[in-house]
């Protein structure tokens, strides 16, 4: 697709594995089967994408002499008034630099010297560029030179991103969720994650990421048995063919998302927003958890884990300093608030406090106090509350033998643990007269829309609302789950898997498109899957 101009300036199985190592000595576990030597390019291809800090090319004085490279490409993030962060990686350690411009001529080209990529950050680095114009296009070309020859620099790495605009203007942005999970990884025979081309073909100002970034609890194997027959065959390297526990390893699980060719291209077209979720760290993971039931860790202590896999979701992503919320002010129609159900929350269990004690906590004091004043001050048209898990569906921590609760939905009847905070939320949005609030979110593997409402709830004190669901980009498809009805939820739409972990194949792949009319202030609100095709579209006027 060729980039848009806006007043002539550019706008935008596991046991039958062999082991193939590229010559700089990194493996890649490829299937072994009668399609397994026509894949071993393409696999030797991504593994030079893949080597670790320290890997057995990191050391000899020949590949100094080379020029450095990128091979993880450009991502901008963190895009909000006046400033913006460009990250990328490097194949050794190496200082970046980054170029960026207005036209696509780079006539008035600035230049910032970046970090240096460094075996202590995995061999990321981040620029931060500042004092950039609103509503303006910028373009940028990252490169790596070698800190002992400033003469010795990679290729150029280019990329763009739209700043947010000064006046009220057209608002575009997609999110989504869970990549890698469920076992599908990437398969050359399906060209990849194909979801985040068809999400960069609609041209957003921006992407959420709502979490499960990366499947660290997931590993993968070389050949899976599709429904119906036939075979998946993913592409496996050390880092996925086990849980993550070393920061490592965590490391590894990042960098093999990086190696699909979409996925790369939308981080250089479309900044990131991102969150962390449960595969992040662990399966359903919580403050504190140990885990005596689950023999593939030896570190059993979920902090230990989840402080290593928030450090490499700092190295890893344009974020840095790790998951939080925040909120983004992308002009005066929008502004969007992103929680972090995770680091905050109490034990998952059956989640029926009757009051709203520390155990009971979804968002914890800080993070709600922080919210609700944050909405209080928000001068934007639309208030997109950005959850890593929905309001109304049930969601287990042990959904076998549906026990215990990771969600927010402890079931029918009034507010109990963990809806308590949403109930005083509600109410703080109502009492406030804060107005045209609506929550996108993800988590449960298919795409919804949910109006609240309290003609139909347990808990009254609230103004109706909508959320919307979606995902996943890249795993296993699921749903539907049962809604509870504490706060009246209304199932408008949805699109639950056919069958329990559904492969990507079968095209049960979602993403939610959000358009912001400029003129009107209409929020339209789209479903769509891994075709581009618009499966149900919500359109909301904005209260006044």
């Amino acid at each position: 697709m060729q980039p848009r101009r806006v007043s002539g300036r550019l706008a935008p199985r596991a046991d039958k594995r062999a082991s193939a190592r590229t010559e700089d000595g990194v493996p890649i576990l490829a299937a072994v089967g009668r399609r397994a030597v026509l894949r071993q390019a393409g696999l030797a291809a991504l593994a030079a994408l893949v080597r670790p800090p320290g890997g057995p090319a990191a050391a000899p004085a020949v590949v100094r002499r080379r020029r450095p490279g990128a091979p993880l490409g450009v991502q901008a993030g963190e895009v909000g008034p006046g400033g913006a962060v460009v990250w990328s990686a490097a194949d050794r350690p190496a200082r970046l630099e980054v170029e960026y411009a207005t036209t696509e001529r780079f006539a008035d080209r600035r230049r910032i010297i970046g970090s240096t990529a460094r075996p202590e950050t995995g061999l990321t680095a981040r620029a931060v560029l500042a004092d950039l114009p609103p509503g303006q296009q910028i373009l940028y070309r990252a490169r790596f030179v070698d800190p002992k020859d400033p003469r010795t620099a990679s290729e150029p790495v280019e990329g763009r991103f739209r700043t947010p605009p000064r006046t009220a203007e057209d608002v575009s942005f997609v999110w989504s969720a869970d990549t890698a999970g469920q076992g599908w990884g990437i398969n050359l025979d399906w060209d990849g994650m194909r979801l985040y081309a068809v999400m960069a073909g609609v041209e957003p100002d921006f992407f959420v990421h709502c979490g499960d970034l990366v499947y660290a609890d997931d590993p993968l194997v070389a050949e899976v048995p599709l429904p119906g027959g036939g075979v998946w065959r993913n592409v496996v390297t050390e880092a996925k063919a086990k849980v993550a526990e070393t920061l490592e390893e965590f490391r590894g699980n990042h960098r093999y998302n990086l190696l699909d060719r979409h996925v790369r291209a939308l981080n250089a077209r479309v900044p990131l927003y991102v969150q962390w979720d449960d595969h992040d760290v662990r399966d359903n993971w919580y403050p504190g958890r140990v885990l005596t039931d689950d023999p593939r860790y030896r570190e059993r202590r979920v902090d230990v884990l989840a402080a290593r896999a928030r450090r490499a979701i700092a190295e890893f992503t344009p974020l840095g300093g790790g998951p939080r919320y925040r909120v983004v002010h992308r002009g005066p129609l929008l502004d969007v608030f992103l929680l972090d159900l995770r680091s905050h929350r109490g034990p998952n269990g059956d989640n029926r406090a009757p009051a709203l004690t520390r155990a009971a906590r979804i968002l914890g004091a800080a993070q709600l106090a922080w919210l609700e004043q944050a909405l209080r001050r928000s001068r934007a048209t639309w208030k997109v509350v950005v959850a890593g898990q929905p309001i109304g569906l049930v969601v287990w921590d042990d959904f076998r033998r549906r026990r215990g609760i990771d969600g927010i939905a402890q079931g029918d009847g009034p507010p109990l643990g963990r809806e308590l905070e949403i109930a005083r939320l509600l109410a703080t949005i109502r009492r406030g007269a804060i107005r045209n609030v609506v929550w996108i979110t993800a988590d449960v593997h298919y795409c919804a829309t949910h109006e609240y409402h309290p003609e139909r709830a347990r808990f009254t004190d609230f103004e109706p609302f909508h959320e919307f669901v979606s995902g996943p980009i890249h795993a296993g498809s699921f749903g539907p789950n049962a809604l509870d009805d504490t706060f009246g939820p209304r199932v408008v739409f949805a699109r639950p898997a056919t069958r329990p972990n559904a492969p990507p194949s079968e095209g049960q792949l979602y993403f939610g498109h959000v358009r912001i009319d400029g003129r009107t202030g209409v929020l339209a609100v789209t479903h769509r899957d891994v075709t581009g095709a618009a499966l149900h579209v919500t359109e909301l006027a904005p209260a006044r």
